[in-house]
């Protein structure tokens, strides 16, 4: 692959509408970068038309759809720069994207990963769910964003436009640093998709990174684009790999209480799925607590692995030390400023 600074890349199954709609702006708007897709065996016409079309824009075709994870594993190992910027298919982005991040991971080399400021694309003044201005944690394991707390998103009126250290960089827009990115093994191939981005992030935090968010970059994202928000996969994904991701990198005191405390919340999440008439969501928080027993000496296992290595340190900046279920649904608290 080319060297470059800084690869733009896309990871793609099935998104030729998304391609032909979205690419040619990221085109348009990252000069100087070197741009790639990684296909993931599309079963439509991505590759033949992306071949056709963008003559400028480097292939990778991985092996087998892999999801989110393996295949962006699979596609960097064969990209060599010093910055990739992992960019999903179904994403707006604007003017002058690339410079105030590039520049901030530039001045600041403990910064590992870094996102925009993502808003939805169908209400361009509304944050967006998948990462708003910023990712963070409570001690329980439970992510939100600096305008986004479960599924209340807030207006943007600019009141997070300035950069500031969070807990994890969404992965629907993520600059992060090639090295450190391997330095932890790059992606959890188990994870397929969702929740792999806090993951990576947790773990290059607990050696000693910062993960950042710039607003002055400024991206737009549809959502949604592969699995839909009522998807029973999506859930089955979303509940196993949140219990995989607490217990692989969260600190060891009260761990044991912590997970047992989100498993009976759990087990709360899927009986309101069953009394609300959606049985397919029931089954699939059941079949993510036996998924999650499955994987668990793996899981140990990796946990180990990263206490070993020399820069391990618990990381705490971006955790929120309350319950952000407790403040949300029973405080009735709303806002990302509210807490």
């Amino acid at each position: 692959m080319q060297n470059n600074k800084v690869a733009v890349v896309i990871l793609n199954w099935n998104g030729r509408s998304f391609l032909e709609k979205f690419l040619p702006i990221v085109i348009k708007y990252s000069s100087g970068a070197h741009i790639i897709v990684a296909d993931n065996q599309s079963s439509d016409d991505s590759v033949e038309f992306l071949k056709s079309r963008f003559p400028q824009v480097s292939i990778i075709i991985n092996p087998s759809n892999e999801g989110f994870s393996k295949g962006y594993n699979l596609a960097l190992k064969q990209v060599n720069t010093q910055y990739y910027v992992l960019l999903n298919s179904d994403v707006e982005v604007t003017e002058n994207w690339l410079q105030p991040i590039i520049e901030l991971l530039d001045t600041h080399p403990k910064i590992a990963a870094c996102q925009p400021k993502i808003l939805d694309y169908n209400h361009t003044s509304q944050f967006e769910y998948a990462g708003a201005a910023g990712g963070f944690i409570d001690k329980y394991g439970y992510p939100f964003c600096r305008g986004r707390i479960f599924n209340v998103l807030e207006e943007d009126k600019g009141q997070y436009d300035t950069a500031k250290e969070v807990f994890w960089a969404t992965g629907a827009c993520m600059f992060v640093r090639a090295e450190a990115f391997w330095k932890v093994g790059g992606f959890d191939d188990d994870y397929f998709a969702h929740m792999e981005e806090i993951d990576v992030c947790w773990r290059m935090k607990n050696i000693g990174y910062q993960i950042y968010v710039e607003p002055q970059s400024k991206v737009y994202h549809v959502g949604g684009g592969t699995l839909n928000k009522l998807s029973p996969r999506k859930t089955f994904l979303n509940f196993r790999n949140n219990l995989i991701t607490l217990t692989k990198n969260a600190a060891p005191r009260f761990l044991f209480f912590k997970i047992l405390y989100r498993m009976i919340l759990d087990g709360v999440a899927a009986f309101k799925f069953l009394f609300e008439g959606n049985g397919t969501h029931f089954i699939a928080v059941i079949k993510a607590h036996f998924s999650f027993y499955a994987h668990l000496p793996s899981t140990l296992k990796k946990r180990d692995e990263m206490r070993l290595m020399d820069e391990f340190k618990d990381a705490t900046a971006g955790v929120y030390t309350k319950n952000i279920v407790y403040a949300h649904f029973v405080k009735g608290l709303k806002h990302y400023s509210e807490l």
